[in-house]
């Protein structure tokens, strides 16, 4: 049994790995470029969109429901715009924003065939 869900597995990660990765390129070269100004500003506080979050809706890896953010209002605004500026002048994403949750739903075919399934990805609410 172990063996048989251990093969199925791996069977998703190699179909999804290669789904999600299909338009990475290998040889991205970066030139740094020299200003005096950044390019982009912080994100403002407009920018901060709290209140068009929609409601019930999975609220992914953070386990933090949009209705609670939602609830805080102008406070909770307020202390997401500061984490999200902190990560801004960072310039590196929280771990935890990496992570997302693959959800598999199976459309017409047979089950066992990897692209009978479509699948959704849960971000952290954040």
């Amino acid at each position: 049994m172990i063996t048989d869900t251990q093969s199925i597995l791996t069977k998703w990660r190699n179909y999804l790995s290669q789904l999600l990765n299909a338009h990475r390129v290998n040889d991205v070269r970066q030139t740094k470029i020299h200003t005096a100004e950044p390019l982009v500003p912080e994100p403002s506080d407009d920018e901060i969109a709290i209140q068009k979050m929609k409601r019930h809706k999975s609220p992914g890896n953070s386990q933090i429901p949009s209705e609670l953010i939602k609830s805080g209002r102008r406070t909770t605004q307020f202390e997401i715009h500061k984490l999200v500026n902190s990560i801004w002048n960072k310039k590196e994403l929280p771990v935890e924003w990496k992570k997302l949750i693959i959800i598999l739903n199976s459309e017409k075919g047979k089950e066992t065939d990897c692209s009978n399934h479509r699948s959704m990805s849960l971000l952290s609410t954040t």
